[in-house]
């Protein structure tokens, strides 16, 4: 059986650059958007046009230049919203416009304060303004997360009977947990009538640690396109890492998903993404952190340095990395002491290796890491080998 495609749609350049202090200029977003659809990312969230000035000229210049993804721009459920995107979009080869509009009790009663039934209205005349100028259309049940299913899926079939094409299911606040995401999306699956004509999207935050977790919950429920960001980043806790989602369906090969992600590309566009946003990664992310495929602990690098899938499920090349790191500290062995040893020149023999150990040590001991200049100094000590 063929694998299902699975569309990544990334709302680096929206959803991410909510972060405070994150804010990117018209030249960095063209930039980021170039080497997004260079990865191999479908659909390329570019910005929120009606928010300011700034935001439409950056859908407009990334609309010229990328030609292969989708460039889709953001609006709420109103008229001038709706037209403002339309226009930011009137130069991309694939444009779609993404609205929406919130269908929690939460939202429609405190936010909104509104009645069920002047959402759905609203959601309908949405979505047909939109379809006005663009053929591709998604729409978005912001608070999907908390809306009451039943209702959830009344507001899908309009959306979809108004002309969508994409349905977008958030988990905006990231309450759910990965079994109630999936079966909100089975749900879906089983009682909105023409939700086969439509592409059924997650879009999960991560304030409680299970975007990643949803995301891949409701694509095995059904879901055939993952929102997210690069790094994860997003507003509070931030978004679907994308790095996570590509590398739990390549991983995985019995779930039948694959992306058109070229995954050898993920280290670079992490550190770029990190370096134009501001935004460090923190050491110990998956997939993308600095300790990712580092190894301290001396069980650990023995088995690494015996055979690297004894500790790792990635194989670090995958992701763009070059190698594995054995990092030296107190807790490293006498397998991690001699690799390196040998890769910065020096094969040393079972009794040279004990007489360094106990310098290495005693260096470990003073030291957070033991550099490669710490090494030569304790190599020099090899020759003292009792007789």
């Amino acid at each position: 059986m063929s694998n299902q495609k699975i569309q990544i749609f990334d709302t680096t350049l929206r959803d991410g650059e909510q972060v405070p202090g994150c804010k990117l200029n018209t030249r960095e977003k063209v930039e980021v958007a170039k080497r997004l659809e260079a990865l191999g990312v479908d659909v390329i969230e570019a910005g929120f046009p009606i928010s300011s000035p700034g935001d439409f000229e950056s859908v407009v210049e990334i609309s010229k230049v990328v030609k292969n993804a989708t460039v889709c721009g953001l609006s709420r459920a109103v008229e001038k919203d709706i037209i403002t995107a339309a226009q930011s979009l009137e130069q991309a080869v694939r444009p779609r416009i993404h609205t929406g509009i919130g269908t929690s009790e939460s939202h429609i009663k405190f936010k909104l304060n509104s009645t069920p039934e002047k959402i759905i209205e609203r959601a309908i005349a949405a979505v047909a303004l939109a379809k006005k100028y663009v053929e591709d259309v998604e729409f978005y049940a912001e608070d999907a997360g908390r809306t009451d299913n039943e209702f959830l899926a009344r507001v899908c079939e309009h959306a979809i009977q108004a002309g969508a094409t994409v349905l977008n299911i958030p988990d905006t606040t990231g309450y759910c947990l990965p079994d109630e995401y999936g079966a909100k999306i089975r749900f879906l699956k089983e009682n909105v009538k023409g939700i086969h004509k439509v592409i059924l999207s997650t879009h999960c935050h991560n304030d409680l640690g299970m975007a990643t977790a949803n995301s891949i919950a409701g694509v095995i429920n059904g879901a055939t396109q993952i929102e997210c960001t690069i790094n994860g980043i997003g507003e509070r806790a931030g978004n679907t890492a994308l790095e996570e989602v590509v590398m739990v369906l390549r991983q995985h090969p019995y779930l039948n998903k694959t992306t058109g992600v070229d995954t050898k590309q993920l280290n670079a566009i992490s550190r770029y993404v990190s370096d134009t946003m501001r935004v460090p990664v923190q050491p110990n992310k998956a997939i993308v952190g600095a300790n990712a495929f580092a190894h301290s602990s001396g069980i650990h690098q023995d088995g690494v340095i015996k055979n690297r899938e004894t500790y790792e499920i990635i194989d670090p090349k995958e992701v763009g990395v070059d190698h594995s790191s054995i990092i030296l500290t107190a807790r490293s062995g006498r397998a991690a002491l001699a690799y390196r040893m040998k890769n910065i020149g020096y094969e040393l023999t079972r009794d040279e290796l004990d007489v360094v150990y106990k310098s290495f040590l005693e260096v470990a001991d003073a030291k957070k890491e033991v550099q490669d200049d710490d090494l030569h100094e304790i190599a020099s000590l090899r020759h003292k080998v009792a007789v």
